[in-house]
């Protein structure tokens, strides 16, 4: 399914949590959505899931808008980090009705990560920790096998061995059948290597929109001597560097292979200190200009 969204904007009072926001996501893939606290992350994905309405501009689905559009709701979940589901309801009651609003739901697939998680079914919402709660989102989201499902920080609670769960079953899933899913995270270490795009948020406007692939080739380190490396990165875009004992290192975004043919040590660099950078004001403001 074709998501376009097209200047959107979202205000509240003197707060505008997005800023003409535009961008497509064309094909089924799984895309990280990054960006530090109130960057407009939530806004977006309430906004694509039929939430909530924009301010200005639209976003679009194959076309139509999300927004009181039954035929669409039913092709895009959203499990957000909590209070997704009423307290009062049991787990085995919530899964019904989710089985009975999503026609692409998996019931044999909902059934074995009950197991997996050790979630009994007679529980009632309000009982669960939130780890238990978490894995009842993850649950859902997984088993729902919607078109876009959209995942908002989803594991909050569960410890490192139940994300590393989440996370396999979640790309045996994907490859066994493609959708387009939509993970924002804090935890970016974890979960950037099953990035296949990066959409990084500041501030309610795009700052970058790129291919997995193509920023771990162009986000590297490169150390050397001290001369050597202010030579090389004197024409380069410099996001950080430190020196010690006449060596230098310098995180550099750009050609990698111009590094390792200027016989400079090179090595890539995680995702998580890229968008650390671009979501500072200046590197921010560099993107946005280019």
């Amino acid at each position: 399914m074709k998501i376009e969204v097209n200047h959107v904007s979202k205000a509240y009072k003197d707060t505008k949590a997005l800023d003409d926001v535009s961008f497509a996501l064309s094909e089924p893939k799984i895309y990280g959505l990054l960006g530090r606290n109130g960057a407009g992350k939530t806004t977006f994905m309430e906004i694509l899931s039929g939430h909530i309405l924009a301010s200005e501009g639209e976003i679009l689905v194959d076309g139509e808008k999300p927004f009181d559009n039954q035929r669409l709701t039913e092709s895009i979940c959203l499990i957000k980090e909590g209070d997704n589901f009423k307290k009062d309801l049991k787990v085995k009651n919530v899964l019904k009705i989710y089985a009975y609003f999503y026609p692409t739901w998996d019931q044999k697939l909902a059934d074995e990560l009950i197991r997996e998680y050790n979630l009994s079914l007679n529980a009632k919402v309000k009982t669960l920790s939130k780890g238990m709660a978490s894995a009842l989102g993850i649950i859902v989201g997984l088993a729902s096998k919607a078109p876009i499902t959209i995942f908002d920080e989803p594991y909050i609670g569960l410890d490192a061995a139940a994300r590393k769960k989440f996370y396999d079953i979640l790309l045996e899933e994907y490859e066994a059948e493609k959708r387009t899913i939509i993970f924002s995270t804090h935890l970016i270490d974890e979960v950037s290597l099953m990035f296949e795009e990066v959409l990084i948020l500041q501030e309610g406007k795009l700052v970058l929109q790129e291919e997995a692939d193509t920023l771990r080739e162009h986000a590297y380190a490169v150390s050397g001597p001290i001369q050597d490396v202010e030579q090389f990165t004197s024409d380069k875009e410099v996001f950080q560097s430190k020196q010690l004992a006449g060596m230098m290192t310098a995180y550099v975004f750009g050609n990698m292979v111009q590094a390792e043919s200027a016989g400079l040590t090179v090595e890539s660099i995680p995702i998580q200190e890229l968008m650390i950078y671009l979501t500072e004001k200046e590197g921010a403001a560099r993107h946005v200009a280019s």
